[in-house]
């Protein structure tokens, strides 16, 4: 195994996932051999697990020859638990993949091109525009089949925003204007203005974005700003927030282990910032009307673009790649599987099947085919994979921030160490 996995993919004792394996005991030996067997894996919390085990099962009604094993974990886990796997070249048939790791599967040889099964119609894309599969590919290749479509957001709850002036966000607001509501808020209610605005990875580039910059340059050999300014500026916001009682420390977001400790559903602030498919969690475990907004301008439109949410790659030392690609043609294509799965992974990339899933979908559940399309329709451009390296700059990124609001560090100390090491870092892409 080339010398970048490892660096890339720490290696771990090898674990089985903390999810099942569906199997059979009832039948035979003989009846298992003649079936063909597909391993799948994802990340995800328990709704995740719970529709796609239900997918699985009317996908295999459907597809009696074929039966599938299923292996599920947190985000965590399951990168952790997937290293050896793919060091001792047992990877599944099928993994759950991030723009994040794309780059660094694909670049040792361990994902399967999808393009040869699209042209020859295992995989239909009929209804798919070509700029959405382009969010899969590295180079010419595809090597992971957007599932649904993505976009940043703030989830908010507007009579928690709403102070006794009334102020509450206002399309096009500034980042100015998020501050002045949070510090508002904080005042008129004794609650948090805003959530952790976790995590950085997503929420620093957007702010770069609407400052007319990317994190990385297109080449991705180097950060893609000059101005250590936005650094500073974007953490210098939190710092006064965090000393206004607005903002929550460090130690208060660690102790949120799943979406029943957010601080939005229990109240304790009137907003958070998040990625438009996660809106479903929050209002069901809400248990009250939310609404979804665009982050903090200028430049909305420029600055918010679609993203896979996530994608499915067959991974290369897969023997049934062709079933595994009939697999995924039913996970995005088939109607009655996407109703089950209601675009929790996000809006589907099918127009056929989006716009059936979206005529059984309640009011709420609507906001986010509504939001997610108008982005679509405002920017057509589809975020793509991270470059190799992405997965340090962000574990170094993370770092940073936390130094930063624990008061370790300066953000212009932070900005100066995340240039120099990111830069390092990207610079062996040259």
């Amino acid at each position: 195994m080339k010398k970048l996995l490892i660096s890339i993919l720490p290696l771990v004792v090898m674990l089985a996932f903390t999810g099942c394996s569906e199997s059979s005991s009832s039948a035979s030996s003989k009846f298992r051999e003649e079936k063909t067997t597909l391993r799948l894996a994802w990340w995800g919390e328990q709704p995740r697990h719970d529709y796609t085990q239900k997918v699985i099962k009317l996908f295999e009604e459907k597809n009696p020859d074929i039966r599938i094993e299923y292996e599920y974990s947190n985000w965590d886990d399951y990168w952790k638990r997937l290293a050896p796997m793919a060091a001792a070249n047992q990877l599944p048939d099928i993994m759950q993949m991030d723009l994040l790791y794309l780059k660094a599967y694909s670049n040792n040889n361990l994902l399967e091109d999808l393009t040869p099964y699209i042209k020859n119609n295992v995989i239909n894309t009929d209804f798919i525009d070509t700029g959405i599969l382009s969010g899969g590919k590295v180079g010419d290749q595809l090597y992971g089949f957007p599932l649904g479509l993505n976009a940043p957001a703030v989830i908010l709850d507007e009579n928690l925003a709403a102070s006794s002036s009334g102020s509450v966000y206002k399309e096009n607001w500034t980042w100015n204007d998020f501050e002045k509501i949070a510090v508002e808020v904080h005042k008129q209610r004794d609650i948090y203005g805003t959530n952790g605005m976790k995590p950085p990875e997503v929420f620093f580039p957007y702010f770069l974005r609407t400052n007319g910059k990317n994190l990385y340059n297109p080449q991705g050999t180097s950060l893609g700003y000059d101005d250590d300014q936005l650094f500073i500026d974007y953490f210098n916001r939190q710092l006064r927030l965090l000393d206004e009682g607005a903002f929550p420390r460090v130690d208060v977001t660690e102790q949120i282990k799943g979406i029943e400790d957010e601080l939005l559903v229990n109240k304790k602030s009137p907003m958070t910032w998040a990625y438009s498919n996660q809106y479903y969690g929050f209002s069901e475990a809400s248990a009250r009307s939310l609404e979804m907004v665009a982050p903090p301008g200028p430049n909305q439109q420029a600055s918010l673009t679609v993203r896979p949410s996530m994608l499915f790659s067959i991974t290369k030392g897969s023997n049934h790649k062709e079933a595994a690609a009939k697999f995924i043609n039913f996970f995005i294509n088939n109607i009655a599987a996407n109703k089950i799965i209601k675009g929790e992974r996000g809006v589907p990339v099918s127009t056929k099947v989006a716009e059936a899933v979206n005529k059984d979908l309640s009011a709420d559940q609507k906001k986010v085919f509504d939001y997610v399309l108008q982005i679509e329709n405002r920017n057509h451009n589809v975020e793509k994979a991270d470059p190799l390296g992405g997965i340090e700059v962000v574990h170094l990124l993370q770092d940073i921030s936390e130094q930063i609001l624990f008061k370790k560090i300066t953000p212009q100390e932070g900005a100066q160490k995340f240039r120099n090491e990111a830069n390092e870092i990207l610079k062996e892409n040259k």
